[in-house]
Parts: C-alpha cells; structure tokens; sequence
C-alpha cells in the first residue's frame, strides 16, 4: 500500500537520489560512449583487431554485476570510481556494436563521391560518414541509457545506487512504498532518457525525418 504522507515528507531526498541516479548514468554513458567511438574508430581502420576488441566488450558484458562490483572494491572501494568502472563496461559491448554498424553502413558510393570531391579522410569522416551512420549511433546511445539506468540500482550494494538506494532501504525496513517510489521513478527516468535521445536523434538526423515523412 503507497503511504502518500511519506512521499511528501521525504521528497528531499527522493529528489537527492534522483538526481545522484541521474549523475551516475550521465556519466557512465558518456565515458562508456567517447572509450566505445574510441575503439570503434580503431576496429573500422584496424579489422584485425575487432575480434580482440568485440571479444573483451563481451567478456565484460557477461560478468554478472554483483561479481564485479565485489572484486573491484578491494582495489577501489565502495566510491563512485567502483561504481563507474562496472556501469562504464556494460555499455561497451552495445555501443561499440551500433557505431561500427553505422559507420560500415555508409555506402562505399557515397564515400567514393566524396574522395572525388576532395574530401580528405578526416573530412569524409566527419562530414559524411559520422552524419550518416549517427542514427545508428543514437540507437545505441538510447539502448545503453536505458540498461545503465536500471543497472545504477545494484550500485546500492557499494552505497552508489541512487534511487537503488531508496529501494534498497525499502526492503531492509519493509517500506513498500519506498520500493514502488523508487520502481516508478527508475522507469519514469528510462523513459524520459529514451525520448530526449529519440528527440536529439531527429535533430541531428533531418533527412532521415524528410525520407520518413
């Protein structure tokens, strides 16, 4: 049963949480995101190596979270730095995925008439190759957003969890409604995330919204 009259009198610190939620996986994605574009860039100019790349993402992507978190507190304890090491290797394997995608979509006629247009490499890069693969590139951005978002909840197990704290005190006190408050505010934030990235993706993609319409 949802106690209203406890929402209201710790709005403070369902706020405080929230925001916390908010940092972590900002800051996940972005570095998980620049360490992934990084890597992906190599594996486009480097085919060799996207075995070795690809292979060690998904080593990291199956490492169940728990595990994780516990052999990386000896060395960096229950901080933010823990928990980012293990939020950061889950959106590895999921961005690196879709940016390679998007980048080996290009058409290689397009990047032909670009060479005969004098674009250097750089150029090409940045002028045609990265605006034609970005749709690919969000779907990604909004597929490991929405995981970090629920996965910043087992971050409460080193004290990092946001509103996986809330929910985790819940259960410790059989507060029902801190568990469901914290649920619902977890999915509300996945959904607002998923449509501000689907929003950013039709700004930075208009001509995939002329073809659409």
């Amino acid at each position: 049963m949802i106690r209203w009259e406890w929402i209201t009198s710790n709005a403070s610190q369902l706020v405080e949480a929230t925001l916390d939620h908010l940092a972590l996986t900002a800051v996940a994605v972005s570095v998980g995101f620049a360490i992934s574009f990084l890597l992906s860039i190599v594996i486009v100019r480097q085919r060799r190596l996207a075995s070795a790349i690809t292979g060690t993402a998904g080593v990291l992507y199956t490492i169940p979270s728990l595990a994780l978190f516990a052999f990386l507190v000896p060395f960096t304890g229950l901080s933010f730095l823990s928990a980012q090491i293990g939020l950061v290797s889950y959106t590895l394997l999921i961005l690196i995925r879709n940016i390679v995608a998007g980048l080996d979509g290009v058409p290689a006629d397009v990047r032909e008439a670009a060479d005969g247009m004098g674009y250097g490499p750089a150029r090409r890069f940045l002028s045609v190759e990265l605006p034609l693969a970005m749709p690919l590139i969000i779907a990604g951005l909004r597929i490991a957003t929405v995981t970090t978002i629920g996965l910043v909840v087992v971050a409460a197990v080193i004290g990092q969890g946001g509103l996986g704290q809330v929910m985790v005190r819940g259960f410790n006190f059989r507060n029902d409604t801190a568990v469901y408050t914290g649920a619902v505010l977890i999915v509300v934030l996945a959904i607002m995330a998923d449509l501000l990235l689907a929003g950013i993706g039709r700004l930075v993609t208009p001509w995939a919204r002329a073809r659409g319409s």
